[in-house]
């Protein structure tokens, strides 16, 4: 396979913007703890269409979670981490095949929707300070599971159940990268087998992939300047409005 064929339809200025918004979405998930895979649709869908987003999404969330292990590894919850792999992993398989059986509408609407959704259900999370045990982690992660393989945007879900199950600070971080490789290669082994890893799937997936990795680095600049909570509202406030216009887009 020529990965450079899968940049054939793309311009230079496509992949610049492609590039500079990789770069931005990593530096808002470095700073935040989530973002990348919320912004990313937003640019990637008027280019390329909604329906090579996910399986691309999904090869370039390997970079952006392999970092985060190597720097945070000692402090992954392992437990925690086997408990949200277990129980999301059929869940997310059985999104990843349905996903691929979605029309165009369809999955402008499916990612339309969890973008809106996210962020409200984020807040209630926090709002209300569920606390989550073995039982109820496990429960919500079947859930989580699911939506991470039909969808983009789910990240903001899992860190809400880690948080719940009372991790705190860097260890959210660090569990959240490992559980989200499993899930991502999970994604790209559905994918694959149902014939939707193109070359085009590859090489974005590699280029927002490679672009991100300073990412994580940049965002610790941004952490001095201005404040966490300016950072998350600026960032739920795109995110609303990018959902609001794909689905109106699959209406239209």
């Amino acid at each position: 396979m020529d990965l450079l064929h899968g940049f054939a339809d793309t311009s230079l200025l496509q992949l610049a913007l492609v590039a500079g918004v990789a770069m931005l979405a990593s530096v808002v998930g470095g700073v935040t703890g989530y973002g990348s895979s919320a912004l990313m649709p937003l640019v990637l869908v008027p280019l390329i269409g909604p329906e090579p987003v996910v399986p691309i999404l999904a090869i370039s969330g390997l970079f952006n979670n392999g970092s985060r292990i190597i720097a945070f590894f000692r402090l992954v919850d392992f437990k925690r981490a086997l408990i949200v792999i277990l129980a999301a992993l059929p869940a997310c398989m059985l999104g990843a095949y349905g996903y691929t059986k979605l029309s165009s509408a369809g999955v402008l609407i499916v990612i339309g929707i969890m973008l809106c959704l996210s962020v409200p259900f984020r807040r209630m999370l926090r709002h209300f300070d569920i606390r989550l045990g073995k039982g109820g982690l496990a429960m919500g992660s079947a859930g989580y599971g699911f939506l991470a393989g039909s969808t983009t945007g789910a990240g903001v879900i899992l860190l809400s159940l880690l948080m719940a199950a009372g991790l705190e600070g860097a260890a959210v971080v660090a569990t959240d990268a490992i559980v989200s490789i499993g899930i991502g290669f999970t994604k790209i082994l559905i994918f694959g087998v149902s014939g939707v890893m193109t070359a085009q799937v590859i090489a974005m997936g590699l280029l927002i992939g490679l672009v991100a990795i300073p990412g994580a680095f940049l965002a610790r600049a941004f952490v001095e300047t201005l404040p966490v909570h300016v950072h998350i509202g600026i960032l739920d406030a795109i995110v609303v409005l990018g959902g609001t216009v794909m689905i109106f887009a699959a209406l239209r």
